[in-house]
This record gives C-alpha cells, structure tokens and sequence, in this order.
C-alpha cells in the first residue's frame, strides 16, 4: 500500500512539473503585451521625427525617451525567452 502511494505522488509529482513548463512555455511565448508596446512605440517614433523640429528640445528629449523606452521593452523580451 505505501508502495502505491509513493507510485501515485511521483506520478502526481511529473504531472506537475510537466504541466508547470507548458504553462511557462506558453506564457513565454505569448508576449502580446510587450510586442504591442513595441509597436506603439516604434510608431511613437516615427512621428516624433516626422515632426518640426523647433519644440525647444522636448522633441529631441522625447525622442531619446521614446528609443531608451523601445531599447529596454527589447531587452524586457529577450529577458523572457
């Protein structure tokens, strides 16, 4: 009986720490959130220098910002993986 039972926790104990890695590998893999933040900050980026230049270095700030925000969201995912 305590043979079975110690069968069963090892069992018990390899269902878990398999379905434990898939739910990590899932949640690894699906980075929607950052890859989004991505996006809207490459797009950030795109317009801070389509616009006038003249804004008395808040646009040249904002775009130093915008890059050190998109550097640290690839370094975030990278992180992840």
């Amino acid at each position: 009986m305590l043979r079975s039972k110690v069968k069963l926790g090892v069992l018990a104990l390899l269902f878990a720490l398999f379905f434990a890695g898939v739910g990590a590998g899932i949640a690894v893999a699906a980075q929607t959130h950052m890859i989004n933040a991505r996006n809207y900050l490459n797009s950030a980026l795109s317009e801070l220098e389509a616009a006038q230049a003249d804004k008395g270095g808040h646009r040249a700030n904002a775009i130093n910002y915008v890059k050190n925000a998109i550097s640290e969201v690839n370094a975030g995912i990278q992180y992840a993986r």
